[in-house]
């Protein structure tokens, strides 16, 4: 699964993007955020405030409960505003 991470996230990570294989058990966005912040102090920054974080699923926009077993891809950035 390849792991992309924008604007803060990025920051806050120090990558812009990783390909991982979560174990099987890994089965929601919300699951994903808890393994990726358990693997360095870097991510557990990034993950902390999870209400502030969005996330696409093979580039949809998805829910922290949407499935992520099976995707390819999964993004993480902060809310979007537009003027």
């Amino acid at each position: 699964m390849n792991i992309l991470y924008f604007a803060w996230v990025r920051e806050k990570v120090g990558v812009a993007e990783e390909t991982l294989n979560p174990p099987a058990e890994v089965q929601t966005v919300t699951q994903l955020m808890d393994w990726l912040a358990a693997r360095s102090p870097k991510h557990a920054a990034a993950f902390s405030n999870r209400a502030s974080i969005r996330a696409a699923v093979d580039q949809v926009h998805s829910a922290h409960g949407a499935k992520v077993s099976g995707a390819k891809e999964v993004a993480f950035f902060p809310p979007v505003t537009g003027g």
